[in-house]
């Protein structure tokens, strides 16, 4: 599954995690989460449950629609 969406959610996750300064392995310690499904997650390459978002959202300490919605066009973290 290659969406734009989960491409955007994965954007989102990754600027709030780089927002903490956070590596992916410490973020995924917060979340309660594995690394790896969070590098998923960030690429766009896992299909995330609602739940699952939740709890990411909880973690950053944001809401869930912040996750959700589209990412600014100069938002795009490397």
């Amino acid at each position: 599954m290659n969406s734009d969406l989960l491409k955007a959610v994965g954007a989102n996750i990754r600027r709030l995690r780089y927002r903490r300064g956070l590596s992916q392995e410490a973020f995924a310690d917060v979340v309660g989460m594995h690394r790896t499904y969070v590098g998923g997650v960030e690429r766009g390459e896992r299909n995330l449950t609602l739940r699952s978002i939740e709890r990411i959202a909880e973690g950053a300490g944001v809401s869930v629609w912040e996750i959700l919605r589209p990412p600014a066009e100069d938002s795009e973290v490397e």
